[in-house]
């Protein structure tokens, strides 16, 4: 029998009950973690590559330019990068 003493160890209770019981329904699997562990690299990764090519492509058409172009775009790749996994991961929760 609840009486008014114990009923809010009850209600605490059945809230981490009702919180596990979710947990385990929204758990992914193996297969279901790599995809989306896989899929932050592969958005990190994508700026990085496209921003390194620009940089290098501006590197070789202005004379001067040894390797700026090139550094800029990993810089840019990397923060733009970044944001996306930060963006995608806050999303999720």
């Amino acid at each position: 029998m609840i009486t008014p003493s114990n009923q809010h160890w009850h209600r605490s209770i059945l809230r981490e009950v009702r919180r596990t019981i979710r947990a385990q329904c929204e758990r992914q699997g193996l297969i279901g973690q790599s995809l989306y562990l896989g899929t932050l690299g592969l958005v990190f990764m994508l700026p990085v590559v496209a921003s390194t090519y620009i940089g290098l492509w501006i590197d070789e058409k202005l004379p001067g330019y040894s390797v700026r172009g090139t550094l800029s775009g990993i810089v840019i790749g990397i923060a733009v990068g970044a944001l996306n996994v930060y963006l995608i991961v806050r999303e999720r929760r």
